[in-house]
Formats: structure tokens, sequence, C-alpha cells
């Protein structure tokens, strides 16, 4: 009998893997009303308009340095509602919390949902609490959902893609890119998954390197008022490494990206080689990969550069059709292909 292993729940292929099988083929709908469905395999939904989305959140250890499950719960699902390119409005939150879990605890997490909340200008409007027996959960799981509702600055945003080639969509999708769109990232990767590692294991780079937990919102209102932007994604389980092989296999183009360009704090490096981690495999909670035509690349950017968030930004590929796949043109001159990671290598990190 097969059974799920901790590997079908961290992002990747073997993740991907388990959805398709078995997902998809008992849930999948083709209801009318449906814009973006579970068979997009986008980080939220649209249905009658409305953008919605839940995430699950099992992270360990349950603080850790720039973060915790409660700021990480919120961010999440704030940024997968924001990278369809409209504005969160409400969440949800629920709780399965373990008997015996300690009450200052429980209230440090909901205080930093609230902080996080109002940063991000999106309220906690509903949820659900349930206790259960010890070793039935671990201490706590935290689900959030939200929901989202498009804006004048989509509409402009997409009027602006038209300007330079076609576009049909009506939405933000990891399917929209096409040949000579540039890809950008939105700052140094692999921080979030070393800061949760690093504490857990007790590797001392938890001194330097700190989660990138943010939500995104505010900053991709920025750059959808100067246009362009037909992709975006928040590279959590899986990486850099997974979201770029999910926007070349949905939009059926290569990409071709350059290590150079891709911005990696010099502690996240050092640990990784240490560890024999793969820098682009490792999950973030504050970072933004963003498809945009490539006249608006440079505007958006500086746009970018311009936000707290942002300040690190690059532009480190586009989508070609000279390649399959995800290609990487190397330090030392050469290529090699950057495959989809079986799972994220650093387990429980959101």
């Amino acid at each position: 009998m097969k059974r799920i292993t901790l590997a079908d729940g961290t992002g990747g292929e073997k993740m991907m893997k388990l959805i398709k099988q078995y997902v998809l083929k008992n849930l999948n709908s083709n209801a009318k009303n449906i814009d973006v469905g579970l068979s997009d395999l986008d980080d939220s939904a649209v249905v009658n308009g409305i953008v919605f989305t839940t995430d699950s959140h099992t992270v360990k250890p349950l603080f850790f340095p720039g973060g915790d499950i409660g700021s990480l719960a919120v961010a999440g699902t704030v940024n997968d509602i924001a990278v369809m390119g409209v504005s969160p409005c409400a969440l949800s939150s629920a709780f399965v919390i373990e008997e015996g879990f300690p009450v200052d605890d429980y209230e440090k997490i909901l205080l930093s949902m609230k902080k996080t909340s109002k940063y991000a200008g999106v309220p906690i409007v509903t949820g659900d609490t349930k206790v259960v027996e010890k070793n039935v959960v671990e201490k706590i799981i935290i689900n959030t959902s939200g929901i989202g509702m498009r804006s004048r600055t989509l509409d402009e945003n997409i009027k602006e893609v038209k300007r330079y080639r076609r576009f049909d969509e009506k939405w933000i999708k990891d399917s929209n890119l096409r040949d000579g769109d540039k890809i950008i990232v939105s700052g140094s990767v692999g921080n979030h998954g070393i800061a949760v590692l690093s504490f857990r294991e007790g590797y001392g780079y938890e001194s330097e390197i700190k989660s990138d937990i943010k939500p995104l919102n505010k900053m991709i209102e920025k750059i959808l008022k100067v246009g362009g932007v037909v992709s975006m994604k928040d590279p959590t389980r899986g990486g850099l490494a997974n979201t770029l092989n999910e926007f070349a296999e949905k939009s059926k183009t290569g990409i071709m990206v350059d290590e150079e360009k891709i911005p990696i704090k010099e502690g996240v490096k050092s640990a990784c080689e240490m560890l024999g981690i793969d820098p682009l495999e490792i999950g973030n909670e504050g970072k933004v990969v963003i498809g945009v035509v490539r006249e608006k690349a440079e505007e958006v950017l500086k746009a970018l550069r311009k936000t707290e968030e942002g300040k690190n930004a690059e532009i480190i590929g586009e989508a070609t059709k000279n390649v399959n796949g995800v290609v990487m043109k190397t330090v030392v001159g050469g290529r090699r292909i950057v495959e989809t990671p079986i799972g994220d290598p650093v387990p429980r990190i959101c």
C-alpha cells in the first residue's frame, strides 16, 4: 500500500506528482464560473471574479529569526492573492492546537498575526479553533484563507501589456510568459529556509541570516502601476528553481537565467556550500518572481528598488524559444539545466 511521505508535501516534483495523480483526478471542476481553477495550479483560484486561496502552516520551530508561524501564515496567504494582480481584502484563520500548548505562546502568535495583518492592511475576519490530544499534531497548525478583488490597477497593467504584445488573459497567471519577456526576482533568495534550518539545527547562521517573511501586496501594487507584468509567483517550497520550472512548463516556453544576476547573500551561499544544498531550491517567504514584457522591465525594476522589500531586485533572465525548460548561464561561462527539485531540501519551513 502506498503511503504519504514528508517529501510529498515539500514542493517540487514529488508533491506535484501527488497533486496531479490524486487531487486533480478527484477534485478538479470545469464549472463555467471558474476563471482560474484547480487545474491551473496557480497560487489562487478565481471564482465569479473573486480571488480565493488557502494555505496550511506547519513550520518547525514555531519561532525563528525574522518571524514565526503567525507572521508566516498571514504573509503567505496575502502574497498568494497579491501575485494574481489583485488587492487582498480579508483573511480567515483556523487553528489546530495540541492539548497542553502554552497560552503565552498562543497569544504571542496571535499578536504576530495581528501585526502582520495590520502591515498588509488586510484584516482577519473569521476563523476556527480545534484542540486535539497530545501527539496528534505538531503543537499547533494554522490554516489561513483569503479573498481578493480585481482593481483598476490590474486593468491598467494589462492595458500596458497589450501595448507591446498580444495578451488575451484577464488575470496574472503562471502560464502568461511569452518569448522575450524578462524575469525579475525581487531580492535575495534562500534567506527564509536557511534561517529556519540554522536555528532548528543550531548551525549558527541565524545570527546573520533572518527570514524574509513579509506581505508583498503593497510592493506589488506599485509595480502594477508601472504596468507590463504578465506573471508573478512567490517562490516558496522548492524555491526559485521550482517557480521558474512552473513558469516554463505552464507557459510552454524556455527560460534562460544568468547565475551572476541572481541575488544570494554570502551567508546563504556559505551555509548552502557547507550543507550541500542548492540555494535556488530553498523556500522563500518574502520574495516574488515576476514576468514582465521586455519594454517595461527596467521601469518595473526601478520601481521595485524604491521599495524596502525590493531594494535588491534584479533582472535575472528571460523567456526564450531557444532553450527547453530552464537553463542557467553559469559564472564560469557554461550552461546547466535547472531542474525541478524533487522537493525543498529544507523540510517544515512553512
